[in-house]
């Protein structure tokens, strides 16, 4: 049997970790959102070095896992201690919390940079086209047609990604963070009750997907004038 007080218990408990698992997302989307436009630029500037230095980044953290870049960077670098020391990185890099977040952002920054990129190469010619025709500078054509148009075709499947984001912050209870999951593996070596712990930090997940499909829907909506329903005219 289910016992509901020790749920209300568990979801009070869990509330405790939504703090960390919320500011590791957002911090892991924004630094991969940097890096992501970094890359991105790197595969469409033409300039040979940018390109490739882009390539490899994007083929290194997309074909391997994540769960092995975050051990990498917290287990793998702490080898290099005294080097670090000497850099002045060690105070970052014993830091389970930064490490976390530095694996998510480059892991989704390599898988955003592609999302960007495509985006990018979908914007129709002819709006191009039309836009220098009316003379307007490389900066405002990018500004006010490549921009907003990229922008709308990258939207869906960058929801998607960041929503990968949300539940890829998980892994970081492999590194001792007290996220929702570490929170959750916790309560089940105490309690011994898989079922009801498991049961509400899936449901945390679910809630913080539905917000952001609805944040990205609201935003889709936005970006779509063309797309809404048109108002009905009633006769006098």
């Amino acid at each position: 049997m289910i016992d509901l007080d020790f749920l209300g218990v568990t979801v009070r408990t869990l509330l405790g970790g939504l703090p960390l698992t919320l500011s590791l997302t957002a911090g892991s989307v924004a630094l991969g959102g940097v890096l992501a436009a970094l890359a991105a630029w790197g595969r469409l500037s033409g300039v040979a070095p940018a390109d490739w230095l882009a390539r490899l980044y994007i083929f290194v953290f997309r074909g391997t896992p994540l769960l092995v870049q975050i051990f990498l960077i917290y287990y793998g670098l702490g080898q290099f201690r005294p080097t670090l020391q000497a850099w002045g990185l060690w105070t970052f890099f014993r830091e389970p919390y930064w490490c976390a977040l530095l694996a998510l952002a480059l892991n989704t920054g390599a898988y955003t940079a592609e999302i960007f990129r495509g985006a990018v190469l979908s914007v129709p010619h002819g709006a191009l086209v039309a836009g220098r025709a009316c003379g307007m500078p490389r900066l405002l054509l990018f500004r006010r047609i490549t921009l907003p148009l990229a922008t709308r075709q990258a939207l869906p499947a960058y929801g998607n990604e960041v929503i990968s984001v949300v539940k890829a912050t998980s892994l970081a209870s492999t590194i001792t963070l007290m996220e929702i999951t570490g929170i959750a593996q916790k309560l089940i070596a105490q309690s011994f009750r898989a079922l009801e712990v498991f049961v509400c930090a899936g449901a945390f997940y679910l809630a913080l997907t539905f917000v952001i499909i609805g944040i990205l829907r609201l935003a889709e909506a936005r970006l779509s004038p063309d797309l809404r329903p048109r108002p009905v005219a009633h006769p006098a």
